[in-house]
């Protein structure tokens, strides 16, 4: 808008004043400057000037930025161009002949752009600076989503994810016993077939609100735009999903019909929900560093691999008895429980010559189980073709699976997670470290908050053990590389040869800092000069957020203009996760100290955004107002002469008049007189009225002086009693003299201490007023701790 660069107007007052001309309104820059002082919201329409010179029309709004306790840390600046409104018409076009059609083109000219700028400026009309409930406030906040989408890590949503899974384990064990077992006695059981329909009904609404859960995004950022999760999860997990959410248990009603292998497809179709494992698994992830954790899914999943050929086994034995094969596993254990018996009319009702389900069922589990983990005792074998080539099959999928879970758990959690050990046992030391140390609760929360965010980027891999383990070339190589970033974005790199960026770049350190870690602080020494590659950082000097730092960002001292090391005029504090990419000073200076050539254009084009060693003057708002109150309060002091009788200061003054009274000669008599005439006013003023010791007419020694010549005649004279007299009055006049001299010193002497009374007196009334407003504080304080 004003062609100037943030940089440019970075340490610029709020009030623009490097943008005022001629034409700017004193008004609307009073006004301005009242918002500012008394800290309200305030918008002015003010003409403004831009780089080059040309006229701007602007609405400027100031509205204060508050903290949770009401203090305010920093105010919010807008500006509305108006300038297609405001901005004359070209002289040219209205003296020609076509005035009338460029007068109108130029209106629908204006038109347009004011109704596109309004467009643009909707989005601003949300923070208006007169709703005050619109205006946000100085703290940490949570990532705000629409109102229909949800956060993946509410309590809400973690919850619904647990009913899930239970739900799908549900699924995964109940479906194949429905699938072998049968369905029909189960589905007259009311209560059962309500909970079936109960799981697909929250089957099909996770569906639902998949569509509007937020999700983390490949750089990490949480993705909450509603067109981005849906797109992600059509993309993904939809089709899974809807495949196993849909309703089976609605085509329960073929069972019924005549057709038995249309009703058996329809319930075979139970298998696809087993698809929502693979999303179990996939959660499961998180779960996965715990050794505890992994071996209950182990054993786990070991007794539903059981439950599943359980439940094959079974089959098996059913389908030799549809082909009239009588020897196998299900017979034997008919005889051996209810006696021989002829089994040639079994297809016309199976279900009254069969053992109990309950029994076949855990002759089935306790077959399986036996043979996987290749223990089989043999009281339930293998009889038939069929039983066999099953068997076989069950044995190698047995020792594959006994092998992974129980032979190589050790092996596999070395392998798998062996960089979540380190993690864990670096949680470890720093924990005993924190706890040895007794290290506050506040720090010791920081300091965790940041061994985690730290090895969420790094994965537990140290840079500078890689590169140390690398060639000289190839780790110059790396390094340009990793901070490519600093060299591509600066144009103060750009004249840097190769040579020289390789130097550079192997001194750059990468530093990543937590929301409230300090990179300076007021006072310390600017050893560094850092880049701001993410996040924000504030800039604080006296308790007052100065600055806002942000991506692209340059902040330190300049070393190539000052030869000594400055101490920090203002803390440094980051704001968010931010990562830094910073040199020391010695460093960088040994490069350009070798590289003269680049020394002279990086010097050059290198722009702080920040000079952390210059201190930044101004003045509090409410400091200037206690001194207008203090300033009022000496206005109406009373003055000296009311002090109390037994006052320091009037005795002080006492002393030196009684000194001034004991010198002989007339005019000592008669400041003696003039001194004395307090004191004999009575006992209620024991020390002289300073008031009446300021000399009002010209010394008493010059008027002497002046005297004794006129009375001295013509020079020359040989009168020797003349002389004589002439040589006593000028003894007369010198001792005068000093006695004003002596009285001048007094009076100066009384107006020093009087000056540093009044001083100590406003430093005292400073102090005072500090306690009081620390007093209050405290006492607010206390008042929010009890309501809590």
């Amino acid at each position: 808008m004003t062609n100037y660069s943030p940089r440019d107007m970075l340490q610029r007052g709020a009030i623009c004043t490097h943008l005022h001309g001629e034409r700017t309104s004193i008004n609307a820059v009073e006004k301005l400057q009242n918002a500012l002082d008394n800290g309200h919201m305030e918008q002015v329409e003010v003409t403004l000037y831009k780089k080059n010179k040309s006229m701007i029309w602007v609405i400027m709004c100031i509205a204060p930025i508050e903290n949770d306790v009401g203090e305010i840390r920093l105010y919010l600046v807008l500006f509305y161009d108006i300038s297609p409104l405001r901005q004359p018409m070209d002289e040219d076009l209205l003296r020609g002949s076509l005035n009338k059609f460029a007068r109108l083109a130029r209106s629908v000219a204006r038109n347009r752009a004011v109704l596109s700028q309004a467009e643009v400026d909707d989005s601003l009309t949300a923070i208006s600076p007169f709703q005050k409930e619109n205006i946000p406030k100085y703290r940490q906040e949570s990532p705000k989503t629409p109102p229909h989408v949800l956060l993946h890590y509410v309590t809400f949503k973690t919850s619904w994810d647990w009913m899930i899974f239970i739900l799908t384990g549900y699924t995964s064990v109940v479906v194949p016993f429905y699938v072998a077992f049968g369905i029909e006695k189960l589905y007259s059981e009311s209560l059962l077939l309500a909970f079936d329909r109960i799981v697909d009904t929250i089957f099909l609404l996770d569906i639902v609100l998949n569509f509007h859960t937020t999700f983390v995004g490949p750089t990490g950022a949480v993705i909450s735009d509603p067109m981005l999760i849906r797109m992600n999860y059509l993309k993904g997990w939809f089709m899974v999903d809807l495949i196993a959410s849909l309703p089976y248990s609605l085509f329960g009603f073929l069972r019924t019909s005549d057709n038995g292998h249309m009703t058996n497809l329809f319930i075979a179709l139970k298998f696809v929900r087993l698809l929502r494992l693979w999303r179990v698994i996939r959660k499961l992830d998180q779960y996965l560093e715990y050794v505890a954790t992994i071996l209950l899914i182990m054993i786990f999943c070991f007794i539903l691999l059981a439950h599943w050929l359980a439940c094959v086994w079974y089959m098996v034995g059913v389908y030799d008895l549809r082909q009239h094969v009588y020897h196998g596993w299900i017979i034997h254990l008919a005889n051996e429980t209810e006696g021989a018996r002829n089994w040639t009319g079994f297809e016309s009702s199976p279900r009254n010559k069969l053992p109990p389900q309950s029994m076949l069922y855990m002759t089935s589990l306790y077959f399986t189980l036996s043979l996987i983990t290749s223990i089989g005792f043999g009281n339930v074998a293998a009889n038939t073709t069929a039983e066999k080539i099953v068997s076989v099959i069950f044995m190698i999928i047995g020792a594959l699976v006994y092998a992974t879970i129980f032979g190589n758990v050790t092996t596999i959690l070395q392998q798998t997670h062996a960089s979540r050990a380190r993690l864990q046992q670096l949680m470890v030391n720093v924990k005993d470290f924190l706890r040895i140390h007794n290290v506050p609760k506040e720090l010791a929360e920081r300091v965790i908050d940041y061994v985690t965010s730290s090895w969420s980027l790094t994965r537990g891999v140290d840079t500078d053990t890689v590169l140390n383990n690398c060639p000289k070339d190839m780790k110059a190589d790396l390094c340009v590389h990793l901070y490519r970033v600093v060299f591509t974005e600066h144009p103060a790199f750009r004249l840097a040869s190769e040579s020289c960026l390789r130097a550079l770049a192997v001194s750059f350190r990468t530093q990543h800092n937590a929301p409230g870690d300090l990179i300076f602080h007021q006072g310390e020494s600017i050893d560094q000069l850092c880049f701001v590659i993410s996040g924000s950082l504030e800039v604080i000097q006296d308790d007052e957020v100065v600055a806002i730092l942000t991506k692209g960002d340059v902040f330190g001292q300049p070393v190539w203009k000052e030869s000594d090391i400055g101490q920090s005029a203002a803390s440094v504090r980051a704001l968010t996760y931010c990562d830094l990419h910073c040199i020391k000073r010695d460093n960088l200076l040994e490069v350009l100290k070798f590289y003269s050539a680049f020394a002279n254009s990086f010097s050059r084009a290198l722009v702080l955004t920040y000079n952390l060693r210059n201190r930044l003057i101004f003045r509090k708002i409410s400091d200037v107002q206690r001194e207008k109150e203090l300033n009022e309060m000496h206005k109406n002091q009373p003055p000296l002469s009311c002090l109390a009788p037994d006052h320091p200061v009037r005795r002080l003054i006492s002393r030196f008049c009684s000194v001034a009274s004991s010198t002989p000669g007339p005019v000592s008599q008669t400041s003696s007189a003039s001194s004395s005439e307090p004191r004999e006013r009575g006992t209620e003023l024991a020390v002289p009225d300073t008031t009446t010791q300021l000399p009002t007419t010209a010394p008493q020694g010059w008027g002497r002086l002046l005297k004794v010549r006129r009375d001295g005649g013509e020079p020359g004279t040989t009168d020797p009693n003349r002389a004589e007299h002439v040589v006593t009055s000028r003894t007369v006049c010198e001792k005068s003299d000093e006695q004003d001299r002596l009285h001048g010193e007094i009076l100066e002497r009384i107006e020093q201490i009087q000056n540093q009374y009044v001083k100590k007196i406003r430093n005292m009334s400073q102090q005072m007023d500090q306690m009081e407003d620390r007093i209050a504080q405290m006492c607010q304080l206390l008042g929010n701790v009890v309501s809590r």
